[in-house]
């Protein structure tokens, strides 16, 4: 069942046949513990000998090893195998409701739904009823698509924003006697999960009812005060993912002698986690910055004629400690501000009249410029004040603080401003991200 106004398919899902041990099928995000062998290294071992999405995924930890084509080729093998063996078992067309407790939030709702690659654009400035919130890095799309071209199924990590502050899409399937399909705790300390099938024609209708008045566009442009084409989806997590399965669809059109009989092809629509940005379950998390290898009086210098230049009315404040630092971010002020630690020094940034919506658009449009000239400094994107103030009390070394994104302003700020600087917010920590369960087949 497809709605083409809204990029919207009920396909058939597959899961894990009856008698597979579940808990040990589903695993987490291929994208997470990056640099930490011993978390997979460990689940390789609590899942040995069964049935797992771990066969079904690369880890990005392992990227850089010798062995990836024997590991996709071994993928794809294990995709076919669970396929052939009844491993995996197609479900009637429709969306898995899930309800998923983490270590963190008590219950974050979402749904499983199909969305139409052909209503999805990455690039910047793009119009698309599906958009990125961050710049897309097309240097990290070969290796997710050597994983995905020969690949019969997939399986998604992805989760996608909608803007629905009267809770009109996912929660009221609560309320129409859902038939539970699973429920059971997540290895490696992930909480607790529990998905519903929402097969029936009146479901899957109501869904799209309220997608479609979502998507209104009189209504759309006078919520957001914009005349811009809508936007009804808005990359959460998986951005690469989503991108990868784009990229793999236009090469099948392109390649495809038949161009009206490729648009029904499976792999034209990508299996994602549709998650209301109004969820009390979902948070995101502040990403700061820290610098290594600068001048930090350079550095300053450079801020200040980089923005005044701008017109964007830069000034700084030396602050006697980081609590002074971060009262006068709290304290109301004109334009953006922001927090930072130069060698052990703590001060207050404040931009007047800027540019860009958000404070961390602001200061990586800078970071971005400063470092293409400073090819002895780096830069890392950290989690927690603690570890700025740590690193940023180095010589040489600058850490910026920076506010958790809003997500009242959110949608707004992607419909004006285009997708955000990369590593602009986190939703939530690493043990809250998506575990695969659900797969689909996309050949």
């Amino acid at each position: 069942m497809n709605f083409p106004d809204i990029g919207l398919q009920a396909s058939k899902i597959l899961l894990p046949k009856a008698g597979i041990d579940i808990q040990r099928w589903s695993v987490i995000a291929c994208d997470q513990y990056t640099s930490d062998e011993g978390y997979w290294q460990q689940l390789a071992s609590e899942t040995a000998g069964v049935p797992s999405t771990l066969n079904l995924i690369f880890p990005e930890v392992f990227l850089e090893d010798s062995d990836g084509e024997a590991r996709i080729a071994s993928i794809n093998q294990a995709m076919e195998s669970y396929l052939a063996d009844g491993s995996l078992s197609e479900q009637l067309a429709g969306f898995v409701l899930v309800d998923r407790k983490t270590p963190e939030v008590e219950s974050r709702k979402g749904l499983m739904v199909a969305l139409d690659l052909e209503q999805y654009d990455y690039n910047q400035g793009a119009t698309s009823l599906i958009r990125a919130t961050e710049g897309t890095i097309l240097d990290r799309l070969p290796p997710r698509i050597k994983v995905r071209e020969n690949a019969p199924i997939e399986l998604p990590h992805i989760m996608v924003l909608i803007d629905d502050p009267e809770r009109t899409v996912i929660e009221p399937l609560f309320d129409s006697g859902p038939e539970l399909i699973y429920d059971f705790e997540l290895l490696a300390g992930g909480g607790h999960i529990k998905g519903y099938r929402i097969d029936q024609s009146q479901q899957i209708k109501q869904v799209a009812a309220a997608l479609a008045k979502l998507a209104d566009p009189k209504s759309y442009r006078a919520r957001y005060q914009v005349e811009s084409e809508v936007m009804l989806y808005a990359m959460g997590d998986g951005n690469h993912s989503f991108a990868t399965a784009k990229a793999i669809w236009e090469k099948l059109k392109k390649a495809a002698d038949d161009k009206l009989a490729i648009m029904a092809h499976p792999a034209r629509y990508a299996l994602v986690e549709l998650v209301n940005l109004h969820d009390a379950g979902l948070e995101f998390e502040a990403i700061h910055r820290v610098l290594f290898n600068i001048n930090p009086a350079h550095l300053l210098q450079e801020m200040d004629l980089w923005f005044n230049q701008r017109g964007e009315g830069f000034s700084y404040t030396p602050c006697e400690n980081l609590a002074a630092a971060q009262a006068l971010s709290a304290a109301p002020h004109e334009g953006q501000g922001f927090s930072l630690i130069l060698a052990g020094r703590y001060g207050y940034c404040q931009l007047k009249t800027p540019q860009l919506t958000l404070d961390v658009a602001s200061l990586q449009t800078f970071l971005d410029a400063y470092l293409a000239e400073q090819p002895s400094a780096r830069i890392d994107y950290i989690h927690g004040c603690d570890a700025v103030s740590s690193l940023g009390n180095h010589a040489n070394n600058a850490g910026f603080y920076l506010p958790a994104i809003s997500k009242n302003n959110f949608f707004r700020t992607i419909i004006i401003d285009g997708a955000l600087p990369r590593k602009t917010f986190s939703m939530g920590e690493a043990d809250e991200k998506r575990f695969y369960l659900e797969c689909r087949a996309i050949r």
